[in-house]
Order: structure tokens, then C-alpha cells, then sequence
């Protein structure tokens, strides 16, 4: 008789818990979104999107054009995050210069300009984190860990870029770009993560934080393929390349959101489950 009533129980059980699930993650929400506001995340996402701008896309746009496979990998790199074709991909492929031009423009000093304003993308990103994780500022001498992490976002970036050409038309190529993309981004900010903030966070810790980040990016280019693609399209017929580039902004702006909004997400997500432990290990 126990036995039947504890089997007729089970189906109720769920709905509670259930319950609990769907409350828990409006507290994960509720409280990204207030320490966000104090992390300041839509400042240090237009820092983002101007420091990208500026400094990696060109450098990206040199390393593309010194390749002799692949001429315009970053235009396909944003082309693809916008979910652009057609007359938006013509668009922003006009926005950058043809490969003869940039090779022929380019020189060693340029590089190292762009090297060293590439570092400082990298430290308003180490200071992100560091806010996000409620950590004192990293020491000075540490710039070197900047410039490994600029090596590493440039290089995901060319691999996903690349990835898109391989054994078009199969199967293959699908499989190959998503283990490339997201695979690949999970790795990356894991380990950026781990980096920029001097291994003061553990491992296990940072992980959350590298998995929110892409499913965030993953949803934000669901969002620019209903959103920006067709407001790029319009920009360009009626401003130009000026509506070209603030659209392209407002999405860099977005994937900057996305990259500190993740991380933050993790943090609280790992803060959560650490008092739920400790609470059930004092009662």
C-alpha cells in the first residue's frame, strides 16, 4: 500500500520542482540584470564595439588579405554573425578595402600600431572581467597576457572565418564550422577567462561563463538575422556606407554584451550554486 502511494505521488512531484527551476532562473536573471547595471555592461560594451572597430577589424583585414586562400575572411566573419546576403552582404563588403590596396598600404609601423591599440581591446576586457568577478586590478607588468589574448581572439576569429570554405556542399562542412564555432568559442573564453584574470578563478569556475557566452552569441545572431539584416539593408540604401557602419556598430555592440553579459551570467550562476551547497550542508 506504501509502495502505491509513493508511485502516485511521483507524477506531482515533478510540478514542484519544475517550479522551483522556472523561479530560480528568474533570481538568475533578475540578478544578472542588477549587477549588470553595476558593472556598467552597456558602457563597456560600446567601449567594445569602438575599440573592435578600430583596431581588430583592421588588423583582421590585413591578416585576410596577406593570405593567399582567403581575401575577406573578417567581411565574411560579420557577413555570417549579421546572418547578411544578398545586397547586405554587398554593403558591408564595401566597407573595407580591396586586397591590393591594403597590401600595398600597409607597413610595418601600421602593424605595430595596430598591435598595441589591439592590446588596450584586450585591456578594457581584463578590466571587465576583473569587475564582473569582483577581483583588484591586475598588475602592469602582466600586458603580456593582453597580447596572448588578442593572439587568441584573432586567431578563433580566422579559424571561423575559414571554416565556412572547407568541403562546401557535404556534410563535412557543416560539422567542421560547428565544431570551429562553437566548440571553438567555448574554448576561447574559457580559457580568455583564465588569462585575463591570472588564474585567480578557478578552472571549473569559469566555465559556465565560457557556455552562457556562446549560447548568448548564438541568440544574437538569431536576433541580427530578424533584426539588423534587413535594418542594414535599408541603412545603406538611404545613408550609405555611414548606415552601414553604425548598423555593423550596434552589432559589434551586441556581441560585447554578450561577451561580459556571459561571463557575469556564469558568475552568478556558480555563486548560486556554491550557497545552495553551503545551505544544504548547514541544515
Amino acid at each position: 500500500m506504501a509502495d502505491h502511494d509513493h508511485d502516485h505521488g511521483e507524477p506531482g512531484s515533478g510540478r514542484p520542482q519544475a517550479a522551483r527551476g522556472r523561479h530560480r532562473a528568474l533570481v538568475v536573471v533578475q540578478e544578472v540584470w542588477r549587477q549588470g547595471r553595476t558593472v556598467e555592461l552597456l558602457q563597456r560594451s560600446m567601449a567594445f564595439a569602438a575599440l573592435f572597430f578600430v583596431t581588430l577589424v583592421p588588423l583582421l583585414v590585413v591578416i585576410a588579405s596577406a593570405s593567399p586562400t582567403r581575401g575577406s575572411g573578417i567581411t565574411n566573419w560579420i557577413t555570417d554573425g549579421l546572418g547578411l546576403n544578398g545586397r547586405g552582404a554587398d554593403a558591408t563588403r564595401k566597407l573595407f578595402a580591396s586586397r591590393g590596396q591594403i597590401l600595398s598600404t600597409t607597413t610595418a609601423f601600421s602593424l605595430a600600431a595596430l598591435a598595441v591599440f589591439g592590446v588596450s581591446l584586450m585591456a578594457s576586457v581584463q578590466t571587465a572581467y576583473e569587475r564582473i568577478w569582483q577581483l583588484s586590478r591586475g598588475p602592469w607588468h602582466a600586458a603580456w597576457r593582453q597580447a596572448l589574448g588578442l593572439a587568441g581572439l584573432t586567431g578563433y576569429i580566422v579559424i571561423a572565418a575559414w571554416s565556412g570554405d572547407p568541403w562546401r556542399h557535404t556534410w563535412v562542412q557543416p560539422a567542421l564550422r560547428l565544431t570551429a564555432t562553437l566548440l571553438g568559442g567555448i574554448l576561447l573564453f574559457w580559457w580568455l577567462q583564465h588569462l585575463l584574470l591570472g588564474a585567480r578563478v578557478p578552472w571549473a569556475r569559469l566555465l559556465p561563463g565560457a557556455v552562457a557566452t556562446m549560447v548568448a552569441l548564438a541568440g544574437l545572431r538569431l536576433f541580427s538575422r530578424l533584426v539588423f539584416a534587413p535594418l542594414l539593408v535599408s541603412n545603406a540604401v538611404s545613408y550609405g556606407t555611414v548606415g552601414t557602419v553604425l548598423v555593423v556598430q550596434s552589432w559589434l555592440m551586441g556581441v560585447g554584451y554578450t561577451l561580459y553579459g556571459g561571463s557575469l551570467a556564469g558568475r552568478v550562476l556558480m555563486t548560486g550554486a556554491t550557497e545552495g551547497r553551503a545551505d544544504r550542508q548547514g541544515a
